[in-house]
């Protein structure tokens, strides 16, 4: 009933490679070389990666309209206060939108999925870049998202030799930029006290999305609650669509706080913060781009060049073709 046209059918986990597989999920896989085509109809299909797609993609307009009114309707390009948070909402719009177009994609051969999610990955360390972007010089900035992209992207790179191994690294590479990046607003919240310490509105909010936030990595690590009933939860409910909701709602909470402490605190930060300019926040933002599609390059060549297992039965051997 939920297709609305004649679509391929779908797999049980026995039924394609194991690069494809994904924990305690039992069926609702896609075919392992579909077309660009096919992978795109398979959107209005349920499949167990339908709701990844969408509990992105959706958001992505939500964002889009939240740049675009910040933008139009206050003069942002003019007042250098508002630069970090234009750069911080740009982040937002391009993660979840990599995001869907991965899981949307994947599925064309073992290589394009590698490659699919080396771009979610570079689109996660901008959005990293973007909620560290106000309280960091240009050299900090630039050097912590190459780092951070390197890492993730070598993580994901190990998943082809080791995937236990890589889940684990993988969970590090997201834990680690998220907490390095808000040591200032943990110190803020749960252990400043007295005077000089910010306590605003904002503070709650803060909150929230610091849960969300763990909430989202405790899904990731979790697999849960598909690991407690395999097959159960194929198609909805399982822990990768529940940690897409969950990284939303807590991106949501973020820039609202955000947008609440530049108004509450403006005055003072204008004074205390370090100079706002063009460098240190839309000019490190495209130099950080640039550096993460070099690295990208970088580890996606051998993919297409080199030996590739595209294919259980015929690929061993054979490069990676699309």
């Amino acid at each position: 009933m939920f297709s609305l046209i004649k679509l391929r059918r779908v797999f049980t986990v026995h039924q394609v490679p194991k690069a494809f597989h994904e924990d305690s999920i039992i069926s609702g896989y896609r075919h392992p070389r579909s077309s660009a085509t096919d992978c795109v109809l398979s959107l209005f299909q349920l499949t167990n990666e339908t709701l990844n797609v969408w509990t992105h993609f959706l958001p992505t307009w939500y964002f889009l309209w939240k740049l675009m009114t910040v933008l139009l309707m206050e003069d942002a390009l003019y007042d250098a206060f508002t630069w970090p948070l234009l750069v911080f909402l740009f982040s937002c719009c391009v993660y979840p939108l990599a995001s869907s177009c991965a899981h949307t994609f994947s599925t064309m051969s073992t290589c394009a999925r590698h490659i699919c999610y080396f771009f979610d990955y570079g689109a996660l360390s901008l959005y990293s870049l973007g909620k560290r972007g106000t309280h960091s010089t240009e050299t900090d900035v630039i050097i912590n998202e190459h780092k951070n992209v390197f890492l993730s992207l070598s993580v994901r790179f190990s998943e082809r030799q080791s995937p236990r191994l890589s889940k684990v690294l993988r969970i590090l590479a997201f834990a680690y930029p998220y907490l390095f990046d808000n040591i200032p607003l943990f110190y803020r919240l749960f252990l400043c006290v007295g005077e000089g310490c910010t306590d605003n509105e904002a503070n709650s909010i803060h909150v929230h999305h610091t849960l969300f936030a763990f909430l989202t990595g405790f899904l990731f690590a979790t697999h849960l609650p598909e690991r407690l009933a395999p097959g159960r939860f194929d198609y909805i409910g399982h822990s990768h669509q529940l940690f897409h909701v969950c990284a939303i709602i807590g991106t949501h909470f973020q820039m609202k706080a955000i947008e609440s402490d530049m108004v509450l605190r403006q005055s003072q930060l204008l004074v205390t913060a370090p100079p706002i300019t063009f460098n240190n926040t839309v000019g490190s933002s495209l130099v950080c781009v640039c550096i993460s599609l070099g690295i990208i390059c970088l580890y996606s060549l051998p993919l297409l060049y080199g030996s590739s297992e595209t294919h259980p039965a015929s690929a061993k051997g054979k490069k990676c073709k699309h």
